[in-house]
């Protein structure tokens, strides 16, 4: 079983490092953040629960780690943001060995260390059955500058990076008792937030919206065009997706893909790749509210916002 609360602490803290870089870490009732006056902060905050994000008997411990601070730096990406602190409650089944939390707290580590990311506090409880996460992730942008859904208008073209369904697709494979290689799957099993991608569209000024993809493509560009009151149409075999039959289903309705979903205003010139992950150019935003995809012989059909929403 895990440590108790303060012995557990202490170890993290131990693991994490004492030093930190923008004020005061753990140790105190609040974290001390140093915020410029010329910059905002970005706060998200995103669950990893245990039967629902990830299964002990699927994913590693330092998979579940990692992807748990993954969520929250995806979401800073999203708006063009730098992240600079993170903050996790954790609960944890009284049986879990402690072998386990170790590697959790490895693989979040590790992510965190490889964009500057100090652990900065959180809480510790006991589960009466999975573990559950509570990842919270401060992040700092110049004032005025943040990438919102809601700047979209009609003529943008609509883009995204890397590649859609591949973590779905690694999914279908676990469903199916099969035990894929860890390496061969980083996207689900080692996403990476695209975090210099978003920082390179704010300071370009190239994105007018922005989202990232952990819902699913769908869903997350219904998201988006809702909130900037504009309909989109997504070109089916523009998408840059996983191979096999069910390619397209899973690019389009996958989720947790953690990939950056953007609009830009169609005189710009976009790049075909950016921080070494590539760009690719799926569809325009239009005027109305329907989002349609449109087949490879012009066909038009409303593409249902089909990926994960809980309670759905």
């Amino acid at each position: 079983m895990p440590l108790s609360e303060r012995k557990l602490i202490e170890r993290i803290r131990r693991m994490s490092g004492r030093r930190v870089h923008f004020g005061h870490g753990i140790g105190d009732d609040c974290a001390v953040i140093e915020v410029r006056k010329d910059h905002e902060a970005l706060v998200t905050t995103d669950f990893t629960l245990e039967g629902i994000h990830f299964r002990r008997e699927w994913h590693p411990a330092g998979s579940v780690g990692h992807r748990c601070l993954a969520r929250g730096l995806s979401d800073i990406a999203a708006m063009g943001g730098e992240p600079r602190a993170a903050f996790l409650s954790l609960a944890l089944p009284r049986k879990l060995p402690q072998r386990w939390v170790d590697q959790f707290f490895s693989g979040f580590l590790k992510l965190a260390k490889r964009y500057t990311v100090q652990l900065a506090g959180g809480d510790i409880a006991e589960s009466p059955a999975g573990v559950l996460a509570d990842i919270m992730v401060l992040g700092a942008i110049p004032k005025r500058r943040a990438i919102l859904r809601s700047s979209a208008r009609a003529g943008d073209f609509v883009y995204v990076t890397g590649i859609l369904g591949a973590s779905v697709a690694t999914l279908e494979l676990l469903r199916e008792g099969k035990k894929p290689r860890i390496a061969a799957h980083p996207r689900h099993f080692h996403p990476d937030p695209r975090i210099a991608v978003g920082r390179y569209l704010r300071e370009k000024k190239l994105a007018s919206a922005m989202i990232d993809t952990s819902d699913g493509l769908s869903i997350d560009l219904q998201h988006l065009c809702d909130e900037s009151r504009v309909g989109a149409v997504v070109y089916a075999e523009s998408l840059p997706r996983v191979r096999g039959p069910r390619g397209l289903d899973f690019a389009l309705n996958g989720g947790e893909d953690y990939e950056l979903l953007f609009t830009v205003p169609n005189r710009k010139l976009v790049p075909n790749e950016i921080a070494g992950v590539p760009i690719t150019r799926i569809g325009e935003i239009v005027p109305g509210k329907e989002v349609r995809v449109a087949s490879a012989d012009g066909r038009m059909k409303r593409l249902k916002a089909g990926g994960w929403e809980h309670f759905r």
